[in-house]
């Protein structure tokens, strides 16, 4: 068994961080899970959402963001209900587009400034996805901006399997991050694009 100090400085040694997040799976998957499945979420999504709230967390330790003042339980816990509460307002927003979409009824945009930022945080991620790669621009503008799926990526882009899928986009995103952490403005922006999306 291995306590929080020494799950936290393995995450910061190259050498012990596989092993580490290995033990944060083993330990807390179940919990992070049941809060999903016990939210409107499936096995699928709650992989999904776990599989990010494991990279955020880790990118905070790393830049050291967190310090053990709340236990990895708990931080685990606030993290993965945050990830999954915001996923399911996209799906409520989504939904509510199709029927929009459906009944043919025109759209008036109140707020401009909103939709100014929006296509502004569209534009950004736009071109840092294209630094990332053709395969991560795809897989990220899809489930990001177009709101598919990861089972309608799959079929869309031609995965062998979803779990190659999630495995791709973890890389993506990893990538993503490290080329935004130098900056504290870039980040935020980034985070506020990818949180509306186009809606």
């Amino acid at each position: 068994m291995w306590n929080d100090v020494q799950i936290l400085e393995a995450l910061q040694d190259a050498t012990k961080i596989n092993q580490a997040l290995g033990r944060l799976y083993d330990f807390h998957y179940g919990m992070l899970e049941y809060f999903i499945l016990q939210n409107s979420g499936t096995e699928s999504d709650a992989q999904d959402t776990i599989q990010e709230t494991m990279l955020v967390f880790v990118t905070m330790v790393q830049k050291q963001k967190y310090r053990g003042d709340a236990s990895i339980k708990s931080m685990l816990y606030s993290i993965n209900r945050n990830i999954w509460l915001t996923e399911l307002r996209r799906r409520k927003n989504r939904s509510k587009r199709d029927v929009i979409f459906e009944s043919e009824k025109e759209i008036e945009i109140g707020d401009y400034s909103l939709e100014l930022i929006k296509m502004e945080g569209y534009k950004m991620m736009m071109e840092l996805f294209d630094k990332l790669g053709k395969g991560c621009k795809s897989i990220l503008t899809l489930f990001y901006f177009d709101n598919l799926s990861m089972e309608e990526i799959v079929k869309k882009e031609q995965y062998s399997s979803e779990q190659v899928l999630r495995n791709k986009k973890y890389k993506c995103m990893k990538a993503l991050t490290a080329k935004v952490e130098s900056s504290e403005e870039l980040y935020e922006k980034v985070k506020t694009a990818l949180s509306h999306g186009i809606q």
